[in-house]
């Protein structure tokens, strides 16, 4: 599958899902797979523990080399402009205190069999300026690869800038 064409598919897919997830007139998420619900929300839990400890090495280990991320307020990078994007945010001493938390009751995880899993949520980025406390409020589509016993983000898709 082309690179554009691909892009194309999982951009249709993150609109469909998130629609679904604000149309939505349902209860609380109930997984499909308790364990892996637990395993991705701990490696969330990995991911943004190392964001807001400005962990480059760590961040760094857990995206594929083919990474695609997608985002709507600076468009689509690979694996080394999104590590870089997260290296100027960790020297940017404006935003010294920026964090991201996940708002947990938005998580969901599906199983992709053979591949991983998908998972979707909101998360609160805050930080503070000019004295203010500012925030962020956005939504994310990860897509873990399970490979050679490691989990890895092959594909992210951020929402809400």
């Amino acid at each position: 599958m082309k690179k554009s064409t691909y892009a194309i598919l999982i951009t249709g897919i993150a609109a469909i899902l998130f629609a679904t997830v604000v149309n939505a007139q349902t209860p609380a998420f109930k997984p499909k797979d308790q364990q892996l619900y637990n395993t991705i929300a701990h490696m969330d839990s990995v991911m943004f523990n190392a964001f807001n400890s400005r962990n480059l090495d760590v961040m760094k280990t857990l995206f594929t080399p083919d990474v695609e991320f997608y985002n709507d307020g600076k468009g689509i990078t690979g694996y080394d402009a999104t590590i870089a994007g997260f290296k100027g945010i960790f020297e940017n001493k404006q935003a010294a205190d920026l964090r991201r938390d996940l708002l947990k009751e938005t998580l969901e995880v599906y199983p992709m069999p053979g591949f991983g899993a998908i998972e979707m949520g909101t998360h609160r980025f805050t930080h503070t300026e000019n004295g203010k406390q500012i925030v962020g409020v956005m939504k994310f589509v990860h897509v873990w690869q399970y490979k050679d016993g490691q989990w890895k983000v092959t594909r992210v898709v951020s929402v809400g800038h």
